[in-house]
């Protein structure tokens, strides 16, 4: 896979979870894609400072990611 790819399947990834994330007044960016292994994101509106942002962030982001692209192996959040 290349890292186009790789970038198109995070991306697939953070499409599928948006709407629920957007749906409780928040949303995530993609920010970078390090060593093909390690994605950063950013959560967005009511997600900062959420007091389940960080498990949102393992069971829900990571998990859908690791479905698109499995050699992800962390998904790390960039607070602004």
């Amino acid at each position: 896979m290349t890292s186009a790819e790789l970038k198109l399947n995070v991306e697939k990834a953070l499409d599928e979870i948006r709407p629920f994330l957007q749906s409780d007044g928040g949303d995530i960016t993609l920010i970078s894609i390090d060593n093909e292994s390690s994605v950063k994101v950013r959560l967005e509106g009511a997600c900062v400072g959420c007091s389940v942002n960080q498990m949102t962030l393992k069971s829900g982001v990571e998990m859908t990611i690791k479905k698109y692209a499995p050699q992800i192996q962390e998904v790390i959040n960039i607070e602004a």
